[in-house]
């Protein structure tokens, strides 16, 4: 079992891991060795997670999850496969916890009575000081 923080237990039966082999160069050893690892995870079929979380995942811009709520994250930063299934799990992790994240309503704000004229105050010296600049023609 997975845990994500106190709430959040996903089972390891959702998640699926794979050893791939890794891009890049790294000479015999890329081409012997399947150290990179690609997790899955199905979102909709989860029943770890609740609803909430399920539709705000879903719903994230994220490029690591399809159109079908498919979460698939592929960790080949280090040559040990176990480094790599570590840092795979550590990204789904902080995936999961972002989305778990609620963003504070915005309060509408206007500007000051002080703000308002210190800004056209401005914007009038502003417009005095190009005006000075142009060429008189006398």
């Amino acid at each position: 079992m997975l845990k994500i923080d106190d709430n959040i237990h996903i089972l390891d039966s959702e998640i699926e891991i794979h050893a791939i082999r890794s891009q890049g160069p790294g000479g015999q050893n890329v081409n012997k060795v399947a150290s990179a690892i690609h997790l899955r995870f199905d979102i909709a079929n989860s029943t770890s997670l609740s609803d909430e979380l399920k539709t705000r995942l879903m719903g994230m811009r994220d490029r690591r999850i399809t159109k079908d709520g498919v979460v698939n994250i592929k960790a080949q930063r280090s040559r040990s496969q176990e480094k790599n299934r570590l840092d795979a799990i550590e990204r789904f992790k902080s995936l999961i916890l972002k989305a778990q994240l609620r963003k504070k309503a915005r309060k509408k704000t206007r500007p000051s009575k002080r703000s308002r004229e210190k800004r056209l105050v401005d914007k009038s010296k502003r417009a005095q000081i190009k005006r000075l600049r142009r060429n008189q023609e006398d």
